[in-house]
């Protein structure tokens, strides 16, 4: 019945194919939903478009107190929420917690201080009190959202949070694995007041639906692989429309020599087996300092050793389940070549079919060489190496031998230390002495990767304004560019080079775009 109701979100056919998804908890089917087809979708962006003039024609303000009741729903409703998004991604529900918690987050700042990040801002003109410059923020249009499996809740509403309150309408793709999850958030939304048209959601997978929406947005947000972010950067520069890419990462988290070991092995094991490692800022690569190694793994495998493995919804379980079959393969191949190339085995390194048909241990390795699957390669699973270095520039050097850039992690007393760190790691975000909550949960601040770990930022002034078209309008007053006051082109030029000269003597800024012609 619940799944029904939720289903009035999304635009699909009377006849349409139906896909059943498998509940990682216990291998039945979790759900069975129609499949949106080409139609449908080119529907979704009809509706979208027809919506999203009304919906845009609201102040900021009005907009931003849809988000607020939101949030209080999100809070409210947790407990529905939670039981949906553990059904379908088998995740501890501390993690499902932690997504959710994330959402409410997201939308109390944008709705905070979004109507003034968007209110029109004046600027400084070329001629001081005869040229009156305004900034403006319009809304693209119809964003497209495309959203993963690891956090069905909080990478596709919260990803839509800003765009709809820029203005924009949003057509979501969620992952058919955690469709459900995702119509039950939208159903929030519209319960707080988005109104019929401008949040829309199409379901299908990837290659299909989420190409689809792809072709069709003013603006696509994208979560997921290089590999097919790479493919969405492609097809938006095809048509010349923007995307923000969140990507993949072989995060590293730093353990100086002076670090509080205890603490340490807590920061770390968050880290490496939050979401069952199924999330792109949890950490792979853990570098210890050589004089505390030892005693760092004393403290971080007992840690690990007494992780709880718990099928079912509710809390108890430490660490919950991988996603899927596929994903298990994955995570088992990249153990299996690590030990069979030499690598030794410090924790874990095998499935536990006895707790759920797609359970694997929290794995620790050590000895892992870069002819190692697990060594570069994004393994996305409880699988994390641990390697050794002897001063601060090898740490460095280690944390960036990666194509990746999206998240680290500096642990230390010395915090002057860490920062000092921190701005030469190639990394989006970098976190000191905690592992990823700190900048994921800086709403404020933006978020994102370097290198092969994408484009754009969301979160902060980026998370919003990139889903806006920004228009310069200028008024001139009195006088005009050409030469004035019977002066030749000449004469004027030379009155224009002394008045800049004056102007720079004087301290007074010139506009950072230049002269007007430029």
């Amino acid at each position: 019945a619940l799944v029904a109701r939720l289903l009035r979100h999304a635009v699909v056919g009377p006849r349409a194919e139906r896909n059943t998804s498998v509940s990682p908890i216990d291998g039945r089917p979790a759900a069975s939903l129609p499949l949106s087809t080409e139609a449908d979708v080119d529907s979704a962006f009809a509706m979208a478009r027809k919506a999203q003039r009304g919906w845009a024609a609201r102040s900021p303000r009005e907009r931003a107190r849809v988000l607020l009741r939101f949030h209080d729903l999100v809070l409210e409703r947790q407990a529905q929420g939670l039981d949906i998004a553990q059904t379908e991604t088998g995740k501890a529900r501390r993690d499902a917690f932690e997504e959710l918690l994330d959402c409410a987050l997201t939308s109390r700042h944008y709705a905070r201080v979004g109507p003034g990040l968007l209110a029109p801002k004046k600027r400084l003109g070329v001629f001081l009190a005869l040229t009156d410059t305004v900034e403006h923020h319009h809304p693209k249009g119809v964003v497209g959202i495309v959203s993963p499996w690891n956090y069905p809740i909080a990478l596709a509403v919260g990803d839509a949070l800003p765009a709809l309150l820029a203005g924009n309408a949003v057509v979501l793709r969620p992952d058919l694995q955690t469709t459900v999850t995702g119509l039950w958030a939208v159903d929030l939304l519209r319960e707080a007041g988005v109104p019929e048209g401008v949040l829309s959601v199409v379901i299908g997978d990837g290659p299909h639906a989420g190409q689809l929406v792809v072709d069709r947005a003013d603006y696509v947000m994208f979560t997921g692989s290089t590999r097919v972010g790479r493919e969405v950067a492609k097809r938006c520069g095809e048509r010349l429309v923007g995307c923000s890419l969140e990507l993949g990462g072989k995060n590293a988290l730093i353990v100086r020599a002076d670090a509080d070991i205890a603490r340490s092995a807590e920061i770390a094991e968050r880290a490496c087996f939050a979401n069952s490692g199924q999330l792109c800022i949890g950490t792979e690569r853990v570098l210890v300092h050589e004089s505390v190694v030892d005693e760092f793994l004393t403290a971080f495998l007992a840690r690990v050793n007494s992780l709880r493995l718990k099928a079912g919804v509710g809390w108890g379980a430490d660490m919950g389940s991988l996603v899927s079959q596929r994903q298990l393969d994955t995570v088992t191949a990249h153990v299996e070549d690590a030990l069979a190339k030499g690598a030794e085995l410090l924790a874990g390194g095998k499935a536990r079919p006895d707790v759920g048909p797609f359970y694997f241990e929290p794995t620790v390795l050590r000895g892992v060489t870069p002819d190692m699957l697990a060594c570069r390669t994004e393994t996305f699973g409880p699988v994390v190496s641990v390697y050794t270095f002897s001063t601060d520039e090898q740490a460095i050097a280690m944390a960036n031998d990666t194509e990746y850039g999206l998240n680290a992690a500096v642990l230390t007393r010395d915090t002057r230390a860490g920062k000092a760190m921190a701005v030469r790691i190639e990394a989006g975000t970098v976190n000191v002495n905690e592992a990823y909550g700190a900048t994921w949960g800086s709403t404020g601040a933006p978020m994102g990767g370097m290198k092969a770990s994408g484009l754009g930022r969301r979160h902060g002034v980026e998370g919003i304004l990139k889903y806006t078209e920004s228009q310069t309008v200028s008024v001139q007053h009195v006088m005009g560019f050409g030469a004035a006051f019977g002066r030749t082109d000449e004469q004027w030029a030379g009155l224009l080079t002394t008045a800049v000269k004056a102007m720079k003597s004087a301290g007074i800024r010139w506009p950072a775009n230049g002269w007007p012609y430029c």
